[in-house]
């Protein structure tokens, strides 16, 4: 009971495993993430607002006002009386000593009278004078209510300036040679440090009064209301609209953070992603019930599907049209390669029915990436060659570019939002799909399946192992050939894997190189079998599955080929051994299992195929003569029989698979052994005859 539960578990492990992980990555709300670039065309649905927010102006229009306020706003000063005083008194103190008494008070009545002009920096100074206006601003508090001067500025003195002025009119009032003398250098040092402004900018009053003026420049300009336009398909983001845009994405995100829609958005996900996973395990349960109980198969399966599904969440939330470079056609690909078609085509459909989650355009995606899957799927029936998989990425590609027309044209009617970059995107993926064989050779590496690549390789009859069997054992070497035909054709004729069941007949007898010579085929006139009693020959002969499992583990063939050793005599029996045995003991009891192969029975159809393929082409050698007749005979007397002892009770073939092998058996051997016409023989051996 708890062997029949662990499959279960493991199943609902994974599952589970695979859920958790994919909502993490999911975008956690209920508003699609949008990329948009100014001055470029909007490229998803009509976007409306869900709430009533206000319109804003854009960033150039709020700068460009920005600056006309800046340009006619007159700054707010104020007068800082101890600095004159300060300034005046250290003068008159520096200068007392250095000057006469009546030019000492005339420096230092000008300095007075030039500080009460007002001493600005030179920078206001410039403003002053070189701007429109000439004119500053005193903010003084009356009543407690702030009160706004406006006072004339032209008569307001730089340093420089007051120097100047105080030079100029000092001189002016001397006498006579006095007139021309300069100012003494210390006495000059010395006026020009206490030269500092008493005019400084008041940066509060300046600060507080510019806000307000560019409240006009932050304030809303209108509202866009709940259920109107902000932006429609196929329109130029200008940048109002770019403005519109962020104001709608901040107010949407610290909704977002306030309301708790997003727990039942999350449910929502999670029982999106479950039943897609129900899906594929319904579909497993019906036609692949085997993969259910095979650890292996569905790690894989889960695993591999939820890795397409993340990396495409991971692509559309970091790059601009991401979702598109997913090489989803690469799917059926893979899982072709190693399981088969049908089970190929519904992985995909799962894995973009989950990746829909995050598609900007959900049915346009769905289209395209299923008519590129089944693309790529339907052009390589089985893979072979690495070079297919360049014309499957042709294919996949011109598929992409077929479906993305039709989708823009279903859905806008028109080709005006055709995007160029989106065909890029093809490209690329289409590209990346070409280099899928890298993929296979790590998924064979980490899961220890066999691709058909392998198979192909395998099947060279230069492989080391397959011409030892030529050397050392020729007849079995040619009665492997002559099995793999034929079973090849077998499994061609019900839709089996053929390549697969031609490189498992090739190595299915290699463990008769542990002595060849008891095997009739490789006999010559000497039968070893002679003198030995009919246990100890059959065990000779039923060591070669023992005997090529442990060949094919040391020459590291895959498990797959390793299944056609151990099952193609199933638990079927040595007959001629066990009836001479029989014969040679009338009284006496023989233990049918010392003449009993290892087995398994076949578990697939693969195997079942070479097993009947394996008896018939034995059998066929000691036919009398090759008539229709005596082959079919022979054909339906070895099958019926395996068939009567339960050697295919194990395995998925039909009743209809077994009748249509065994007309292609008959069909095969009356080819192989067709009836040829004997050449005639020269009557008069002294007449010669040319030949032109």
């Amino acid at each position: 009971m708890k062997s029949n539960l662990k499959p279960i578990f493991m199943n609902l492990g994974l599952v589970a495993a695979a859920i958790t992980l994919i909502l993490l990555l999911l975008p956690h709300d209920d508003r699609q993430s949008y990329n948009y670039e100014l001055n470029q065309p909007w490229r998803y649905q009509l976007l409306t607002a869900d709430f009533d927010m206000p319109i804003l102006r854009d960033s150039a229009s709020a700068r460009q006002m920005r600056d006309s306020i800046d340009r006619a706003f007159v700054p707010f000063v104020r007068r800082d009386a101890s600095v004159s005083q300060t300034n005046i008194a250290r003068f008159r103190k520096a200068i007392s000593s250095k000057l006469p008494a009546y030019r000492a008070t005339l420096l230092s009545d000008l300095l007075t009278r030039a500080y009460s002009f007002g001493i600005v920096d030179p920078k206001v100074y410039d403003l002053i004078h070189g701007g429109t206006h000439g004119h500053l601003r005193v903010a003084d508090v009356e009543n407690g209510a702030n009160a706004v001067q406006t006072i004339d500025a032209h008569e307001m003195l730089s340093p420089p300036k007051a120097f100047q002025y105080i030079d100029s009119v000092y001189h002016s009032g001397l006498h006579g040679d006095q007139a021309s003398e300069t100012l003494d250098n210390e006495v000059a040092h010395m006026l020009g440090a206490v030269l500092t402004p008493n005019i400084v900018i008041d940066s509060v009053a300046d600060r507080k009064f510019r806000g307000q003026e560019y409240l006009t420049v932050n304030g809303a300009l209108g509202v866009i209301k709940k259920g109107q336009r902000i932006v429609d398909r196929g329109e130029i983001v200008t940048p109002q609209i770019f403005t519109n845009l962020n104001t709608y994405m901040e107010i949407a995100e610290r909704n977002h953070h306030e309301d708790n829609r997003t727990s039942y958005f999350l449910v929502g996900q999670a029982l999106y992603l479950l039943l897609c996973f129900i899906a594929l395990f319904a579909f497993l349960r019906i036609f692949r019930s085997r993969f259910l109980s095979s650890t292996k198969n569905m790690v894989f399966l889960i695993s591999f599907i939820s890795a397409f599904a993340i990396f495409a969440i991971l692509m559309f939330e970091y790059v601009g049209n991401g979702i598109y470079f997913v090489p989803f056609a690469a799917i059926p690909l893979v899982i072709l390669v190693f399981f088969d078609s049908r089970t190929a085509i519904f992985s995909l459909l799962v894995s973009v029915m989950i990746s829909a989650l995050v598609a900007v355009f959900p049915f346009q995606f769905i289209f395209m990436e299923l008519t590129a899957g089944l693309s790529a799927a339907f052009s390589i029936k089985t893979l072979e060659r690495r070079s297919q998989l360049l014309l499957t990425a042709l294919y996949t590609f011109c598929a992409y570019v077929l479906s993305y027309v039709i989708s823009t044209l279903v859905t806008d009617g028109t080709l005006a939002s055709f995007d160029w970059h989106i065909i890029g995107a093809f490209a690329i993926n289409a590209v990346v799909l070409s280099f899928a064989y890298f993929l296979i050779l790590i998924i064979e590496k980490i899961y220890g399946f066999t691709s058909t690549v392998t198979l192909v390789e395998l099947s060279d009859i230069n492989n080391p192992l397959l011409r030892r069997l030529a050397e050392e054992a020729p007849g079995t070497f040619q009665h492997s050939m002559q099995v793999s035909t034929l079973a090849a054709e077998a499994a061609r004729a019900i839709g089996a894997n053929t390549q697969l069941v031609r490189t498992g007949a090739l190595y299915h007898d290699i463990g008769k190189l542990d002595g060849p010579i008891f095997f009739t085929e490789n006999q010559h006139g000497v039968n070893p079998h002679t003198g030995l009693n009919p246990e100890t020959s059959a065990h000779k002969i039923i060591s070669h599955v023992t005997s090529g499992l442990s060949i094919a583990q040391s020459e590291k063939l895959p498990e797959v080929i390793r299944h056609f050793i151990s099952e193609h005599h199933g638990r079927s029996v040595a007959r001629f051994f066990y009836n001479t045995a029989v014969n040679e003991n009338p009284e006496g009891t023989v233990d049918r299992a010392k003449f009993t192969y290892p087995g398994p029975n076949p578990q697939s159809r693969e195997t079942a195929i070479l097993m009947m393929a394996d008896a018939v082409e034995a059998a066929s050698r000691s036919l009398p003569e090759y008539t229709p007749d005596a082959i079919g005979a022979l054909v339906d007397k070895i099958i019926d029989g395996q068939e009567k002892e339960g050697l295919f009770d194990e395995s998925p073939v039909s009743f209809r698979d077994i009748l249509t092998i065994k007309n292609t058996f008959k069909k095969r051997l009356s080819t192989i052994y067709h009836s040829r016409v004997a050449y005639p023989e020269l009557r008069n051996v002294g007449i010669t005859q040319t030949i032109r």
